[in-house]
């Protein structure tokens, strides 16, 4: 399973599905916020990212807000 990043095309919000990576990705699928089925999916990669002010090495989505071990 990967997590792949989406935009609603009718209410401009992004959300996030997880989907199989062997299934076909652009089956359809509707925006968990107006139900729309205008969705598209976005271009999206890991990088790492700078140590933090704390010493923390963090990838897409840390910075204590996101997935990360830094958190505590």
């Amino acid at each position: 399973m990967a997590t792949y990043e989406y935009l609603c095309l009718s209410c401009e919000r992004p959300f996030e599905e997880r989907r199989s990576m062997t299934g076909v990705v652009e089956t359809a699928l509707a925006c968990p916020s107006c139900g729309s089925e205008r969705v598209r999916r976005r271009f999206s990669f890991l990088a790492p990212r700078p140590a933090a002010a704390g010493g923390h090495v963090g990838g897409a989505g840390c910075g204590c807000g996101g997935a990360c071990a830094c958190r505590g």
